[in-house]
Order: C-alpha cells, then sequence, then structure tokens
C-alpha cells in the first residue's frame, strides 16, 4: 500500500431526526438511531442483510478496535460483526465465522488498508459518542450512549496511551502522580495498599535503581479491559489492566495469550474461533494462570473490577508460524 494515500471517512449529512451520520466502507453502511447501530451489507449473491446492536455495546467495541490498533487477530463485536487484523490491512466482516450466516451464505468478508478502516471508525466513534458518555469506563462510571445526537466526547475517545519517559516511579516519570494532574485511585480499589518497595541502593545508584508497587498503579488506571505496556523484553510484553463488566468485545486470538489473574475473578466463555461452537468456560480466581490457545475465540465477564496481567507474544512472524503449521496453537501439550 501507498503510505501516502489518504483516506477520508465517507459519510452522510446528519440524520434530520437522530442527528448522526451515516457511514460507507466498501459494501457495508452503518446507522445509528437513539438505540442501536444498524450494519447493512450486500452478499456476494446480491442478497441485502442488515444486523442490529445495541449502541452502548457497539461503541465499546468500536472504542477498542481503534484504541488497540485492531488488535491481535479478531475482533469481534458480537457473534456476527467484527475485524481481522492483518497489520497492513484489515478485514471487515459480517457472519464470516458464524456458522449459521456462512450455511445461509448471509455473510460479507472485505478486505481494506487498515488506514481507511482506521479513519472511518474514528469518524464514526467520534460522531456517535455523545457528551458524558466513556466508552472505556465502566458503566458505572459513565453517562447513557443513549438517544439524539447531544454534543460529544472527544476528550474520552481520543484518549493516548501516558507514556513514561523512564521507568514508572523514577525521577522524571509522572505516572504515579496523584494531584490534579494525576490519577486517583479508583473507586473499585479503594482498599488496595499503596506503600512503596523499601529500596537500599549503593550511594550514587539513587536514581538508578527503582522498584514500585505495581498493584498501587493499577489501582489508579481510570479505563478498562485496556492492556498497558509495564514491560517489553524483545517480543515478550507484559500488560497488566484492569477490568469491570463485561469485555466489549469476543477476542478471536490468532497466536497464544497467557493470563494471570492478580485480584478478584473473572469468568471467561471460550469458543471456536471459526464457528463459535463452546469450548470452555475458565473461571480465574486471583492467582489463576489460564492460556488461550490461538484457534479460540473469548469474552470475559468481571463482576467486581479486578487486576489482570495479560502476556503477549507481540512477533510479527509467529502468526505465520501458527499458520503455517510451523508452531503450535495450544503452549502446552499434555
Amino acid at each position: 500500500m501507498d503510505t501516502a494515500t489518504k483516506f477520508d471517512a465517507i459519510a452522510t449529512e446528519p440524520h434530520p431526526v437522530y442527528g448522526y451520520k451515516a457511514y460507507s466502507l466498501g459494501d457495508f453502511s452503518f446507522e445509528r438511531d437513539e438505540y442501536f447501530a444498524h450494519i447493512k451489507w450486500t452478499t456476494v449473491k446480491g442478497k441485502p442483510m442488515s444486523h442490529t446492536i445495541d449502541i452502548g455495546n457497539f461503541l465499546r467495541a468500536l472504542m477498542r478496535d481503534v484504541g488497540w490498533g485492531f488488535f491481535y487477530g479478531w475482533v469481534n463485536f458480537d457473534s456476527v460483526f467484527g475485524t481481522t487484523n492483518h497489520y497492513t490491512t484489515v478485514d471487515v466482516f459480517a457472519g464470516t465465522y458464524n456458522k449459521d450466516f456462512k450455511d445461509a451464505n448471509a455473510d460479507l468478508l472485505q478486505n481494506f488498508p487498515s488506514e481507511q478502516v482506521r479513519v472511518t471508525f474514528v469518524d464514526m466513534l467520534e460522531d456517535w459518542t455523545n457528551a458524558g458518555f466513556d466508552p472505556y469506563a465502566a458503566p458505572q462510571e459513565t453517562g447513557s450512549p443513549y438517544g439524539r445526537k447531544n454534543g460529544n466526547n472527544l476528550k474520552a475517545v481520543r484518549r493516548v496511551r501516558q507514556l513514561a519517559d523512564r521507568c514508572v516511579g523514577l525521577k522524571g516519570d509522572l505516572a504515579m502522580r496523584t494531584d490534579e494532574n494525576g490519577y486517583p485511585v479508583n473507586r473499585g480499589f479503594a482498599d488496595v495498599p499503596q506503600d512503596a518497595p523499601e529500596l537500599h541502593p549503593e550511594p550514587g545508584f539513587e536514581n538508578e535503581v527503582h522498584a514500585f508497587n505495581l498493584f498501587a498503579y493499577l489501582s489508579r488506571s481510570d479505563v478498562t479491559w485496556n492492556p498497558s505496556f509495564t514491560t517489553v523484553v524483545k517480543h515478550s510484553y507484559m500488560c497488566p489492566t484492569t477490568e469491570e463488566h463485561i469485555l466489549p468485545v469476543v477476542h478471536g486470538n490468532d497466536r497464544v495469550e497467557w493470563f494471570f489473574q492478580m485480584s478478584d475473578e473473572i469468568s471467561w466463555v471460550c469458543a471456536d474461533k471459526n464457528t463459535a461452537e463452546p469450548r470452555a468456560r475458565v473461571i480465574m480466581k486471583a492467582g489463576d494462570m489460564a492460556a488461550m490457545p490461538a484457534d479460540c475465540r473469548h469474552q470475559g465477564f468481571s463482576p467486581k473490577r479486578s487486576m489482570l496481567l495479560v502476556w503477549e507474544n507481540g512477533s510479527p512472524q509467529v502468526v505465520y508460524d501458527i499458520q503455517e503449521g510451523r508452531a503450535p496453537v495450544n503452549p502446552v501439550s499434555f
């Protein structure tokens, strides 16, 4: 793809009643009203199809798809609609990984340059998110996604990762400040100790040796289901995150993903990546570890705000090794 190519979102004028724009992407079209997102497409055999998603669920999933850069593999908004990341291009699909839609020849998959999908989804997210609603927040922490067009919340939907200038907590890094420019302890983690590890560096190394309280760090997270990088060693990424309510997407893996439950509890529903056939229900409590294989899809349910460490293999090659049989889909064979 020519990296100089510029894409613009294809959108209509705002709806005369609801006030929202409608969008087109290839043979897909997207509209919203007061309660729902409506996705329409025409199958390869010319049959018109449509699918409806609750607008709150759609915006939460759309926020992750945009914020994660389409993530690793499949981002299923629900059992019908989603995207697949090929890292320079993105598949947008409806029904492709749903057996009933496939059997009825009612599905559609189209591939686009990543930037074309990103521009469309970003514009849609910004236009369809009303003032007072934050699609990154837990439901109890934000307003309603419903109703007619009412301003916007660009501060929330344009949120970017805060990058550490140095290791978190070292002099010169501001990631753990708690004043008006920092992050207060979340209501769900009011009982998390905020004390720091005790260090005794040799004289002259006081600004070079450091440790920080990861639990205290995560207790100040103002978003849910949004992994943060805390360590990067080559392609090994440690990504802790805080989870509450429901993972807004059903993630389909293209590589193995390890989970370490650091606090509280999450229930995971796992299914076959291609057909959605149920495979397992995994209940993880504090101290538990589990691995999601490269051929599954999964969605998490966290009744109380919890802490989860996600260990990712960020190698750009491993997905192709798995596809071509050079690497296994399971991390361990018993």
